[in-house]
């Protein structure tokens, strides 16, 4: 089967994720990490009214024509109480967050006044407008603050509250089943037998998906029997949106997975021209009226982590409802030299360093995990590229990243 180019499945793997369509109604202080199902409209204007950003004195600033001007201070306004109007030729002591008086223009700041008794000497000539946040300067009624498909951030929960909102229309979490077939593999905390590897992709995934926002329905390890294989997939898909495997991918007399996911629903397997993660696979499984997606991974784990960040993350975002399913990519320097000797598009493991380039992690190899917590990222290297110290090359941010 010929090698599908990296651009092209990635075009089909989005174009088939359905986002989900369920919504609820969620706590604000529950809600973080959600994807907004509706737009949310300010109902108030913030600041409500002009404010005073410093400590000092509100006044006009016509009546400082220049330094030394002595003003009788007609009141105290600290935040939260209303001022009265400013007679013309007084000031009025004012706190940062009060409201500014009626009549007054602008504030100056106590380091720049000096009091005497029920007068303040206004060292400074202000302009109109100084230290004062005009009403409506941050948000206006009737407008939209977030929009549908965004992902409520800390500072997004904090700009809902900023105008009363103690709830939120969100969708519903994404449920995604994941299992790792392999009869060699062995969890951590038990003995490891001859010829047996500790299950670290259970790690990479479970977190990846976690930061993603998702909810995990774990399987485990799945033995590599067919029969065995179709009964974990059967399960995911009467829970799961999306079921998630890594290992059993290839064409050995021990990989069942693809044969398993085609006997319980329907698959594209796709050989794509990708270094790491050339064998993935695609499509769905049904478990009476319900249906999952389905994406199989290699069984290598930075394969697994390359996969995840440059395949299922942008899907599975889409799937969640988010309008921006994955960063743009930059154009960096490339402080290292590197050759692409086959023909499928290279990820490396690269990560910014202090003079705004890129440097490359030494050895490649899809085998070893420890590149992929060294890297913050990768550089996508086309087919046949020779890269050279100096070169621009497209970066893609690692996991954390959040639209």
């Amino acid at each position: 089967m010929a090698l599908l180019p990296f651009a092209e499945a990635k075009a089909r793997l989005l174009a088939s994720a359905r986002p989900v369509s369920e919504t609820e109604d969620l706590d604000l202080a529950a809600a973080f990490g959600r994807v907004l199902a509706r737009d949310l409209v300010s109902p108030l204007t913030v600041p409500p009214f002009d404010n005073a950003a410093m400590d000092g004195y509100a006044l006009r600033a016509g009546d400082v024509p220049g330094p030394g001007v002595r003003l009788p201070v007609s009141q105290r306004v600290a935040a939260g109480a209303v001022a009265l109007p400013l007679a013309p030729g007084s000031a009025a002591r004012i706190f940062t967050g009060a409201q500014v008086p009626e009549g007054a223009d602008t504030v100056v700041m106590q380091e720049d006044c000096q009091a005497e008794g029920d007068l303040v000497v206004v060292n400074q000539v202000p302009p109109p407008g100084q230290h004062v946040r005009r009403k409506g300067s941050d948000l206006l009624a009737g407008k939209s603050i977030l929009a549908a498909g965004s992902r409520l951030t800390a500072a997004a929960m904090g700009l809902a509250a900023s105008v009363g909102f103690d709830r939120v229309p969100v969708f519903r979490p994404l449920k995604v089943a994941i299992f790792f077939t392999g009869s060699e593999l062995v969890m951590p905390g038990n003995p490891l037998p001859a010829g047996h590897i500790y299950n670290s992709n259970r790690y990479v995934m479970r977190g990846f998906l976690q930061d993603l926002g998702a909810q995990v329905l774990d399987l485990g390890i799945i033995r590599d029997e067919r029969e065995a294989t179709r009964e974990a997939l059967r399960r995911a898909a009467a829970e799961a949106d999306l079921i998630v495997t890594s290992g059993g991918m290839s064409e050995g007399e021990e990989d069942h997975v693809t044969a398993a996911v085609q006997a319980e629903g329907h698959i594209d397997v796709w050989k794509i021209a990708a270094k790491p993660g050339k064998p993935l696979a695609f499509g769905a499984v049904a478990n009476g009226n319900r249906q999952a997606a389905f994406i199989g991974l290699p069984g290598n784990p930075v394969s697994v982590w390359s996969g995840l960040l440059t395949l299922v993350a942008p899907f599975l975002r889409r799937c969640q409802g988010l309008a921006v399913i994955e960063p743009d990519r930059q154009r960096l320097r490339a402080d290292f030299g590197y050759q692409v000797k086959g023909n499928r598009m290279e990820f490396v493991r690269v990560r910014r360093n202090g003079k705004g380039g890129l440097d490359i992690y030494p050895t490649q190899d899809s085998a070893i995990i420890a590149s992929a917590v060294w890297a913050d990222g990768v550089a996508a290297i086309p087919a046949g590229a020779t890269i050279l110290p100096g070169d621009l090359i497209e970066y893609l941010p690692g996991p954390g990243w959040t639209p």
